[in-house]
């Protein structure tokens, strides 16, 4: 397993809530741990994606068309190459499951989250680095802002030119995050999630387990 899948699969997450969308899906939830008014990047015309369109009452080729590898290369990063390779890894190992009526591909969340909360700091460990210019993750993201946080300490960021914030780098979970958290505030949500846990500090990783439960469960 390679630690793009994990963002293959939440960005699989993220448009099964958008199939039902409105402020108590998953979708919702995101819009919430990212309010309108805030980012934290220089904005230019490709982050202006379609993130925020539901996607009900689609038609089955329609609704297969935003899960196929081109469309999941176009709203992560990865490449269509990597993007191909990650779905067949997931499906071969139950991460990924195909919807029956319509045979997308559907995240096994229950499996996902306990490979994340079990796992993930084994496998793709975190440790902060130098102080560098980049985009908030784990406890100065917006889904965790102002819990078990010191103001007195140094935010934790993805490097990343075009982001606001100063603090210690964190290595994304695969190198296309910045780009793909910008056009999907659920995903930079779960994203930052999965950073407080890959950190390893039990308090911190207990919190953010708690609250990715609520968009896997």
């Amino acid at each position: 397993m390679k630690s793009q899948d994990i963002g293959l699969l939440l960005k699989l997450v993220s448009l099964r809530g958008r199939e039902g969308h409105d402020h108590d899906t998953h979708a919702g939830k995101g819009a919430r741990a990212l309010p309108d008014d805030w980012r934290d990047w220089a904005l230019d015309d490709l982050d202006i994606d379609r993130h925020r369109e539901g996607l009900p009452g689609l038609d089955g080729d329609q609704l297969l068309s935003r899960y196929s590898v081109r469309a999941l290369a176009e709203q992560t990063g990865i490449s269509k190459s990597q993007v191909s390779l990650s779905l067949q890894r997931c499906l071969e190992v139950g991460l990924i499951r195909k919807a029956r009526s319509t045979g997308v591909p559907r995240a096994n969340g229950r499996a996902l989250f306990n490979f994340i909360v079990h796992g993930v700091r084994y496998v793709f460990p975190a440790k902060p680095g130098e102080i560098t210019r980049g985009i908030a993750t784990t406890f100065a993201a917006p889904v965790l802002e102002g819990q078990l946080y010191s103001s007195g300490e140094l935010p934790m960021v993805w490097p990343d030119a075009r982001g606001n914030s100063k603090g210690q780098a964190i290595e994304p979970l695969f190198k296309s995050v910045p780009f793909a958290v910008r056009r999907d505030p659920e995903l930079y949500a779960m994203l930052a999630l999965v950073d407080a846990i890959r950190i390893g500090h039990p308090r911190e990783s207990k919190l953010a387990a708690e609250r990715l439960a609520e968009y896997l469960e």
